[in-house]
C-alpha cells in the first residue's frame, strides 16, 4: 500500500500540462466443458467472466504512471465473491477485484526504474521458463494459466549489447495452487479416504532479489542470472485432526530458494536454438535441490511458426513428502507448438507436452477469430492422458473444451 500511495502522489503533483492518458481493456466470458466428471468435483460445465481495464499516464516524457485493474465473477466458486480491492494476490481464490499493476515507470538514457505492482518476466524459452522467479502463475486450471504481478523495485540499464537487471521483492507474491476441493486437485488414495480442511499458507516474512545480464552479441544473445529468496510454488504440512471427526489438514508454506542460471538464443540458417537452465538449492529442510533445463529449435516460414525441443531435470536432493510442482511436473518432457495465421484475423495453433515415458501428455488445439474492430472468439481443445502417478496423467479426467468471446474497447 505505502509503494501504491507514493505513485499516486507523484502523479497529483506533476505538472497537468505535461500529462498525456491513453487506456484500454476488454470484457470477456470464458467457459468450460469437461466430458466428465473428476474424484471430488462432479461440476462439468465452468464459466468465468473478466473485466479488465488498462491505462498509462505520462507525467512528463520520462515518468509514466501504468495500471491495470481486474474484476472477476465465475460459477465454480473458485474466485472470492468479496467486493474489495485486492493488492497483493496472495489469497488461495482469485480475487474478485484486483490491482493486477500499479507502478511507476522512470526512463533516462540508458536507465529504467520501476517501482509498485508490475510484471516481470526472465528467460527465452517457450512452455517452461527455468529463471522466471519473479513470474508467479495463477494455477487454478493447471493447463490454462495467467501470470500474476509481484510488489517490487527494478532497475534496468542497457548500454550497447549489454542489458543489466535488477529486481528487489519486498513482498512475496505464490503461484495460486489448485483449490482443494476443485478437479485440479488430485489428493494420494492415503489422504482422499479423509475429509480434508484447508489452513490457508504460511507466507516468508524475508523478501527476494536477484540480478541478470544480458549480452548480445554477433550472431547470438545469452545471459546469467542469480536469484535469491522463495519459492513461489507450495510445499504442503499435513496433519490430523481427532474432534468433531478425524480430519486431514493441509497448510501450504514456501521453501527458501536460490537459483544460479542462464539462458542462450543463436539464430542459424535453417532455425533458432535457445536453451535456458536454472540449479535450484535450499535451506529449507524439505525442499528439494535440483537443475531444470529446456532445449529448443524456433523456426518461422512465412505464416507458420514451429517450437519444438526437450525438458529435463536432474533432482540432486530429494526431500519433499508433498508439494505442488508444475515446473518439475512438466520436465522430463518433449515439448513442441505449431501455429499458422490464416489471414489477418484467423489463426490456429496447437500445442503439446509428452512425458519421455509416456506416462502422461497433455495437448491443445485453438482457433481464433477476430469480429469486427471489437470481438474475438476463441475455441480450444485440450485432451490430459496418463497414469495417476504421473503429474500430467493425474488430470485424465480434465480434458475440456474452451469457448472465450472478448470484446475489446
Amino acid at each position: 500500500m505505502r509503494v501504491q500511495a507514493i505513485i499516486i502522489a507523484v502523479g497529483l503533483a506533476a505538472d497537468a500540462r505535461a500529462q498525456f492518458f491513453s487506456q484500454r481493456g476488454f470484457v470477456e466470458t470464458r467457459n468450460y466443458i469437461y466430458p466428465q466428471t473428476a474424484p471430488g468435483d462432479s461440476g462439468q460445465l465452468v464459466s468465468e467472466e473478466l473485466l479488465q481495464w488498462d491505462s498509462s499516464l505520462k507525467l512528463k516524457p520520462w515518468a509514466q504512471v501504468n495500471a491495470s485493474f481486474a474484476a472477476r465473477f465465475d460459477s465454480h466458486r473458485q474466485f472470492e465473491r468479496a467486493w474489495r480491492l485486492d493488492w497483493s494476490d496472495r489469497g488461495l481464490q482469485r480475487p474478485a477485484v484486483s490491482a493486477r499493476r500499479l507502478s511507476l515507470l522512470l526512463h533516462k538514457g540508458g536507465l529504467t526504474f520501476e517501482g509498485g505492482r508490475q510484471f516481470i518476466r526472465w528467460g527465452k524459452t517457450d512452455i517452461l521458463n527455468p529463471t522466471d522467479r519473479f513470474a508467479p502463475k495463477d494455477f487454478l486450471n493447471v493447463i490454462s494459466t495467467d501470470y500474476l504481478g509481484v510488489t517490487a523495485v527494478r532497475a534496468t540499464y542497457e548500454r550497447g549489447g549489454e542489458t543489466l537487471d535488477a529486481v528487489y521483492q519486498p513482498v512475496f507474491t505464490p503461484s495460486r495452487a489448485p483449490l482443494l476441493n476443485q478437479r485440479w486437485v488430485v489428493l494420494p488414495p492415503e489422504i482422499r479416504q479423509f475429509p480434508v480442511a484447508d489452513q490457508g499458507s504460511l507466507f516468508p516474512g524475508r523478501g527476494a532479489y536477484g540480478l541478470r545480464w544480458n549480452h548480445v552479441g554477433m550472431g547470438y544473445e545469452f545471459a546469467a542470472c542469480f536469484y535469491d529468496g522463495s519459492n513461489y510454488l507450495p510445499l504442503y504440512n499435513t496433519g490430523l485432526r481427532t474432534v468433531p471427526q478425524p480430519t486431514i489438514t493441509l497448510q501450504r508454506y514456501f521453501a527458501q530458494m536460490r537459483m544460479y542460471g542462464g539462458d542462450v538464443a543463436v539464430p542459424l540458417r535453417w532455425f533458432t536454438v535457445k536453451g535456458e537452465a536454472g540449479y535450484f538449492t535450499s535451506s529449507t529442510p524439505t525442499a528439494d535441490e535440483y537443475a531444470l533445463y529446456v532445449i529448443q529449435l524456433e523456426r518461422q516460414i512465412g505464416e507458420w511458426t514451429f517450437v519444438g525441443g526437450y525438458a529435463g531435470d536432474a533432482i540432486t536432493r530429494r526431500r519433499t513428502q508433498l508439494g505442488f510442482t508444475p515446473d518439475l511436473g512438466l520436465s522430463e518432457s518433449l515439448i513442441g507448438r505449431v501455429s499458422y495465421n490464416l489471414d489477418a484475423n484467423r489463426s490456429v495453433a496447437f500445442q503439446t507436452v509428452v512425458r519421455q515415458n509416456g506416462a502422461g501428455m497433455y495437448a491443445q488445439f485453438e482457433y481464433t477469430q477476430a469480429i469486427g474492430a471489437h470481438f474475438r472468439l476463441t475455441g480450444s481443445a485440450t485432451l490430459l492422458r496418463g497414469n495417476d502417478s504421473d503429474f500430467l496423467g493425474q488430470y485424465h479426467h480434465n480434458s475440456n473444451f474452451q469457448l472465450i468471446l472478448r470484446y475489446s474497447f
